[in-house]
């Protein structure tokens, strides 16, 4: 039982923390909620005490034996801040402590989430985003607001995401954070005493694709694969909750939006070369999970290709672009210097010389292969892989969610990372290992 302070700003969306706080408790967490004064004008303190089981207040006068302002960022596990509202969080980037909430902020040594909820023109204001900046560069974890309905008739970025999706984050930090994914455990601080490490992949810009592309044939039909993005969503999930800045390339998925990422829609293979070329300029991590049509009609029929008796002509196909490929070789010349490049190989029989030949061949640093098929692989919630890297290195990953395994990968292309801030060589020992 992980203990968790969920932390409520005075925003309109403060009502959805009500199913969040049901959520959190429905999983097995003590929760603590801290509103803000001006909070309870959304929801009520009852409201808060009925739901969580625990006190509510809003000030560090409340209780003062127990000394609440230190106290509870001391002892939590994670703080969640859900609606994080632009004044919430001018000032925890300002380091006040006005209040219960940002003094708990300040004394917290456990990841921090935000969950930004506010006005479009709010949230892309220059103040709240060198504000957003700052919060991360000091290792907190602020998921991107998602997009759609706001308060009244606005529609646009800055709507709370779903209190599901914000538990898939949650969750996910705490697990990282017991198995050392996120934040190790705690370390001398400069002054001697102890902190938690930062989340290893703050201040770095994750690039995900994920889903299945779609080469059109005719206005009606496609040529098109069983992909269902269930893998890359899990790896732009994971990726935020290790506190990257993650950009997600979706082909016809028809998932929820995950909490944090910015999410761009594209349909056919030459439509994801396209944003995945241009997104790669700053990535430092580009996973690869998308199933991308190798092929694609030459010619589209501008009407439905009927059955009328006649045997239709043959569809002649054309190579789409290897995007892949085209990222090893963007990177080789354009850079950034360091960028870690991840591939995926789905395969019914796998078959690792000839995975590593790909590997070489793409010009990538990982290639995660991976068994599909009998339930394996496409629409299921688990997977299992082997991870092929440019070194020789090769990393077995028995079968486990599909989060579990993107946060292998995700250890792996930090290690990757660290090197080449060290100015050390990748290459390390192969490691021998074979598919049963």
């Amino acid at each position: 039982m992980a203990r968790v302070i969920l932390g409520v700003g005075a925003g309109i969306a403060a009502y959805k923390a009500c199913e969040l706080l049901r959520l959190l408790k429905e999983a097995g967490h003590r929760v603590r909620v801290v509103p803000t004064h001006d909070a309870l004008r959304f929801v009520g303190e009852p409201t808060w005490a009925a739901l969580s089981g625990e006190p509510v207040t809003t000030d560090v006068w409340a209780g003062v034996d127990e000394v609440p302002h230190v106290r509870l960022g001391q002892t939590a596990d994670l703080v969640l801040v859900a609606p994080a509202t632009a004044d919430l969080l001018a000032r925890a980037a300002a380091g006040m402590a006005s209040d219960l909430l940002t003094a708990t902020l300040l004394t917290a040594r456990c990841p921090v989430v935000y969950a930004p909820a506010m006005h479009t023109e709010m949230w892309e204001h220059p103040a709240t985003r060198q504000n957003v900046s700052v919060l991360r560069a000091r290792g907190a974890i602020v998921v991107e607001p998602a997009v759609g309905r706001l308060t009244g008739p606005d529609t646009g970025s800055g709507r709370l995401p779903e209190p599901a999706e914000l538990l898939a984050v949650a969750q996910a930090v705490l697990s990282s954070r017991t198995s050392g994914g996120v934040c190790p455990p705690v370390t001398p601080g400069p002054d001697g005493g102890e902190r938690d490490s930062d989340p290893d992949l703050a201040g770095r810009r994750v690039l995900v694709s994920a889903g299945g592309t779609r080469e059109e044939l005719d206005p009606v039909r496609f040529l098109g694969n069983w992909s269902t993005g269930t893998q890359g969503y899990a790896f732009a999930s994971a990726a935020v909750a290790r506190g990257a800045d993650v950009t997600l390339v979706a082909a016809n998925v028809e998932l929820p939006d995950p909490a944090g990422p910015k999410v761009i829609k594209v349909v056919s293979a030459r439509d994801m070369h396209a944003a995945m070329l241009a997104q790669a300029r700053t990535a430092d991590v580009i996973v690869m999970t998308a199933a991308v049509a190798d092929f694609r009609p030459v010619k589209r029929s501008d009407s439905k290709i009927k059955k009328d008796g006649r045997v239709p002509e043959p569809i002649v196909l054309t190579a789409n672009p290897d995007i892949l490929a085209d990222l090893s070789a963007r990177r080789a010349t354009q850079g950034p210097a360091g960028q870690v490049l991840i591939g995926f190989a789905a395969e019914t029989h796998p078959d690792l010389e000839v995975a590593r030949a790909k590997l070489a061949r793409k010009g990538c640093d990982l290639l995660v292969v991976n068994p599909v098929g009998d339930g394996r692989g496409f629409g299921s919630v688990e997977s299992e892989a082997v991870v092929l890297g440019a070194d020789g290195s090769c990393t077995p990953i028995p079968r486990r969610s599909k989060g579990a395994l993107a946060d292998v990968v995700l250890t792996l292309a930090v290690a990757l990372l660290e090197l080449v801030s060290r100015h050390i060589d990748r290459p390390v020992p192969a490691r021998l290992c074979q598919v049963s």
